[in-house]
C-alpha cells in the first residue's frame, strides 16, 4: 500500500489541518500497486552533460584521453543512479525504477522509413489533405530524404517530422486550393526553396495551357448545352478574357464560365422563343459585362432587329476550330430544327 499524498508536501499537511479542525481523522488514502507496472520515459535533456562530467572527474595521463572519446549516444548507456540524483530525481522515486533502458536517437534513415513504410505515415495523411482540395500530391524519395535529414536535428524523434512538414506545406495547403493546379509534385528543390516552388505552382496554376483551357470550355459548353438545350461559343478575345479573369481570381477558366453565365439559361431560352435560335457566339463584351450583353440581345430578340454588335462576327469567320471556341464535332449537339440567318448577336 502506498500513500498518494506525502505527509511532509505542503498540501498534505494543510489538508491534515483542515480535518483536524473540523473534528475528524485525516484520511490516508493510499493505493495497492501490486499488480501496476510504471514505465517513465522523457528525453531527459541535459543528462548525457552529468554523466559526461562524472566519467571525466579524476582522470589522469592516459585515462583522460581515453575518456574524452566517448560518444554522445553512448552517454545515456553509462547513466548511473547518482547521475540521476543530480539530474533532480528523489532517491525514494529513483530507487523503485531497477530496470533502465536507453533508447537511441531516431536517425535520418530511421524517420526516412517512417515516412515510407508506416502504417500511420504522416505522408499519407498530407496526401489526404491535398486530394480533399482535388490536388494529387507525389512525394519523390529525395524530398523524403532531406525531410528526414532535418527532422533528426530537430532531437525529438519522429515528432520531428511534423515540425519539418509543417514549416514546409503549410502556404501550401493554404494557397493551392481553389487554383487551377491539381498536381504537386514534393521534390528536392521544393524542400530547399519552398516559397520559390510555391510561386511557380502559383504560376502556372493560373497561366492555364491552350488544351487545358479548351478542354474546361468544351466540358462547359457541353454541361451547358445538355442541362438548357442552348449552345454556346466563345471568340477568340472573349477566351482571353476569361484567361485573365482566371488569373486574376486564381481560380480555374470553368469556374469563370460557372460564375458569368449562371443566370444566362432564362435570358437565352427566351430568346430562342422568340427567334428560334439555339446557338451562341459570346464575344469580349460577355465577358465584361455578361448581364448587360445579355439584357442587349433579349431587347433586340423582342424588336425583331438583329444589329451587329462592333467588332462581333460569326464564329466561323475568325474563330479556329476546336473545342471551346466554334463548333466542334467532339461537343456537337443533334441539329437543331431551324436556325436562325440573321447577321449581328445572334449569329
Amino acid at each position: 500500500e502506498v500513500a498518494l499524498r506525502s505527509p511532509n508536501d505542503i498540501q498534505s499537511q494543510m489538508q491534515a489541518m483542515f480535518d483536524m479542525s473540523k473534528g475528524r481523522a485525516p484520511n490516508r488514502e493510499s493505493v495497492n500497486t501490486r499488480h501496476i507496472l510504471f514505465i517513465v520515459s522523457g528525453a531527459f535533456s541535459g543528462l548525457d552533460k552529468i554523466v559526461n562530467r562524472r566519467a571525466r572527474q579524476g582522470a589522469i595521463g592516459f585515462g583522460e584521453e581515453s575518456r574524452q572519446v566517448i560518444g554522445e549516444r553512448d552517454l545515456l548507456h553509462l547513466a548511473e543512479t547518482q547521475d540521476f540524483l543530480e539530474f533532480g530525481f528523489e532517491a525514494e522515486f529513483i530507487g523503485r525504477l531497477p530496470v533502465r533502458v536507453v533508447c537511441d536517437h531516431l536517425e535520418a534513415g530511421d524517420l526516412f522509413d517512417i515516412m515510407k513504410h508506416s502504417e500511420g505515415s504522416l505522408i499519407r495523411q498530407y496526401e489526404r489533405d491535398f486530394e480533399a482540395f482535388g490536388i494529387r500530391a507525389e512525394f519523390q524519395d529525395e524530398a523524403l530524404e532531406k525531410i528526414a535529414e532535418r527532422a533528426a536535428v530537430e532531437r525529438t524523434g519522429a515528432r520531428g517530422l511534423m515540425t519539418v512538414c509543417e514549416r514546409l506545406f503549410r502556404n501550401f495547403k493554404f494557397e493551392l486550393p481553389g487554383t487551377a493546379v491539381t498536381e504537386l509534385v514534393i521534390d528536392g528543390p521544393l524542400v530547399d526553396d519552398p516559397a520559390a516552388a510555391l510561386e511557380k505552382l502559383r504560376d502556372s496554376g493560373v497561366i492555364l495551357a491552350d488544351s487545358r483551357v479548351m478542354s474546361e470550355l468544351s466540358q462547359f459548353r457541353r454541361q451547358f448545352a445538355e442541362e438548357h438545350g442552348v449552345r454556346l461559343s466563345f471568340d477568340p478575345e472573349a477566351v482571353t478574357a476569361l484567361i485573365d479573369e482566371s488569373r486574376r481570381q486564381n481560380v480555374s477558366v470553368m469556374s469563370v464560365c460557372r460564375d458569368r453565365f449562371r443566370d444566362y439559361q432564362f435570358g437565352l431560352k427566351l430568346i430562342h422563343r422568340n427567334t428560334g435560335q439555339d446557338s451562341f457566339l459570346l464575344p469580349k463584351a460577355a465577358i465584361d459585362d455578361p448581364d448587360g450583353y445579355l439584357s442587349g440581345l433579349v431587347v433586340a430578340s423582342y424588336a425583331g432587329r438583329g444589329s451587329r454588335e462592333e467588332g462581333s462576327v460569326k464564329a466561323e469567320d475568325r474563330t479556329p476550330e476546336g473545342p471551346g471556341f466554334a463548333d466542334d464535332p467532339a461537343d456537337r449537339m443533334p441539329e437543331p430544327r431551324e436556325r436562325s440567318d440573321e447577321p449581328g448577336g445572334f449569329a
